[in-house]
């Protein structure tokens, strides 16, 4: 499971310094959601549970949790699905041939050994690999779930030159296609660089994005997205006060502190707080 973009190579930031000096005083152009979508709603609390669930704070009005947990009853729920690596515990599920290898090895994302970058290089792979995921897009829909978010979009930045950005986009569009087909909106998942091309050709309806507040990216998601962007914030690398965060006119209005392993209320490394 993927809770964290710290632990992820960092190398596009200067792409995303240049994407928004294009684009930071640009409103996010119209890009009316699919028929029968409902986004998430703007400037709610949100909470980010894919290390476990629980009762959210009753403020809260935006929860985030894993594809295997239940929906929240009543508060907009986001379904957690890793589309572009293996899942912890998965590996054996997957045909060889679709996870990435290189001299007859598989490759495996550099910051989390146990997931395996899944090959997204061909069409018939494309297609494969899509088949697989759209059970899991159905499961969320008929768990109750409002929206998916797919994770990994950027497993081509760390594929050594092996995976493309193109191959990517194709997969997001059949997952995206699947999940309007099944009544869901479609969350981008990080990839702040990526955020106008995933929006204007794979049909993202809005954003989860971990620590772009404190990486100062916020503005490569809301010029994209507008309003319907969900950033999650974690509490031991702050560059800053979680509150100055909260007042900076660049975050986005649905943003949460959360520690880092998104553990639940009885553990004591738990955090969460908002900027309410």
């Amino acid at each position: 499971m993927t809770v964290s973009a710290l632990a992820r190579g960092r190398w596009a930031g200067l792409i995303v310094v240049g994407a928004l000096a294009l684009t930071a005083c640009s409103p996010a152009p119209a890009h009316p959601p699919s028929s029968g979508v409902t986004l998430p709603p703007s400037g709610a609390v949100p909470d980010y549970q894919l290390g476990g669930a629980y009762a959210p704070d009753p403020e809260v009005g935006i929860v985030g949790r894993d594809r295997s947990a239940e929906p929240v009853p009543g508060v907009y729920s986001i379904c957690y699905v890793n589309g572009f690596q293996t899942q912890p515990g998965e590996l054996a599920d997957w045909p060889r041939d679709l996870l990435l290898q290189r001299g007859g090895e598989v490759v495996f994302d550099p910051d989390w050994p146990d997931e395996a970058l899944l090959d997204t290089s061909t069409a018939e792979h494309r297609d494969r690999i899509s088949e697989m995921v759209k059970p899991w897009i159905d499961e969320c829909a008929d768990a109750g779930f409002d929206a998916v978010e797919f994770d990994n979009l950027d497993s081509y930045s760390r594929s050594d030159g092996s995976l493309s950005f193109d191959g990517n986009l194709a997969l997001a569009s059949l997952l995206v296609d699947a999940a309007h087909t099944a009544g869901l909106a479609a969350g981008q998942k990080n990839a702040a660089e990526d955020a106008a091309p995933l929006r204007a050709r794979a049909d993202f309806d809005f954003a989860v994005t971990e620590e772009c507040a404190a990486y100062e990216e916020c503005e490569a998601y809301t010029s994209v997205y507008g309003d319907h962007v969900i950033d999650i914030e974690y509490a031991d690398e702050l560059p800053r006060s979680f509150a100055e965060m909260c007042a900076d006119d660049a975050s986005p209005a649905a943003m949460v502190l959360r520690d880092r392993d998104l553990v639940t209320p009885d553990d004591g490394a738990y955090v969460f707080e908002t900027c309410g």
